[in-house]
């Protein structure tokens, strides 16, 4: 995986049949956007968890089809706020659909039109600007039910497409991109072809990490967790050592992730090791620290580490 802070244009592509645009996906949290993101990308680009508002950051997948290019932004779950992280991260996922050229609101089938899906439709539907609508988990759902809230949502004249996928086992999925890259608009590719998100080795890294310890603990640690890659030291060898902090909110916590005898935080670091080395194609030396900082949500650095706007 190569990921690069500014935008390049590639120079084997033909500028006058090139397409190239950007697609932002909406929804509630554990609406399965991240899972779609990898899966319209072909590789993990975005960490996915059971736990709510896994996803805190815009995360860019980069796709491929014919001669477009198609960026895909996966975003924060679109919820109720009632702190400062939350209000960042719903911040960021409507930025993002304001600034895309496409965007998609990801529903759940199974859960249909509850009280965070009507909040997010109603927002839409006082902006006044149409979207895509993609039901994901239609394998899950019996067909008339699936066929009466396709409808029903349709009815709502938010929608220029339905789409019917399922983003874990890849159904409807090459179609959604088929025809995404047919209306992408003319234009060079931002990007080089071999380059698949444009999310930092260090964000890319603390997500890494930050998803193993939300798959080891997330019925024992709340959400409100950060992970910060402190330095970053490339070494003669071409392996790369990597310090990161696991921030917690309070002393109890710390001993969680630490685990009796640091056996839990031992088991963290293993499983982020092997991940990352995956993502960078290089032997890496992990080393992991947990601290407590009660206030680390309100702290502007946090919110520049992991890629969000700090907002009152």
């Amino acid at each position: 995986m190569t990921s690069a802070d500014t935008p390049q244009v590639t120079e084997s592509t033909d500028i006058k049949n090139t397409r190239c645009g950007f697609v932002a996906i909406i929804g509630a949290p554990n609406a399965g956007k991240s899972t779609l993101l990898n899966a319209l990308v072909g590789v993990k680009v975005a960490i996915v968890t059971h736990k709510v508002q896994t996803t805190r950051t815009r995360i860019a997948g980069i796709v491929i089809e014919d001669y477009s290019q198609i960026i895909f932004v996966d975003t924060p779950g679109i919820f109720n706020p009632k702190r400062r992280l939350d209000r960042a991260m719903v911040s960021t996922a409507w930025q993002e659909a304001g600034n895309a050229d496409f965007t998609i609101l990801l529903v759940d089938a199974r859960k249909g039109v509850d009280d965070e899906l009507e909040a997010i439709l109603q927002s839409l539907e006082a902006n006044g600007r149409k979207v895509m609508l993609a039901l994901n988990k239609v394998d899950l759902v019996q067909k008339d039910k699936l066929l009466a809230l396709s409808q029903s949502l349709y009815d709502r004249n938010l929608f220029t497409d339905v789409f019917m996928i399922s983003a874990l086992k890849g159904g409807g999925v090459a179609d959604l991109k088929r025809i995404l890259a047919e209306r992408m608009p003319e234009g060079p590719w931002h990007y080089p072809e071999d380059q698949v998100t444009d999310i930092t080795q260090r964000i890319l890294t603390s997500e890494i990490t930050r998803e193993q310890v939300y798959l080891r603990l997330h019925e024992e640690l709340p959400y409100a967790i950060s992970i910060v890659t402190d330095a970053w030291e490339e070494k003669r060898d071409g392996s790369v050592k990597i310090s990161q902090t696991i921030f917690v909110e309070r002393t109890t916590q710390k001993g969680i992730v630490i685990g009796k005898g640091g056996a839990t935080l031992k088991a963290i670091g293993a499983a982020a090791r092997v991940e990352m080395e995956e993502a960078l194609d290089r032997k890496v030396h992990l080393f992991l620290f947990v601290k407590v900082s009660e206030n680390w949500s309100d702290n502007k650095l946090h919110y520049l580490d992991i890629g969000l706007d700090y907002v009152k």
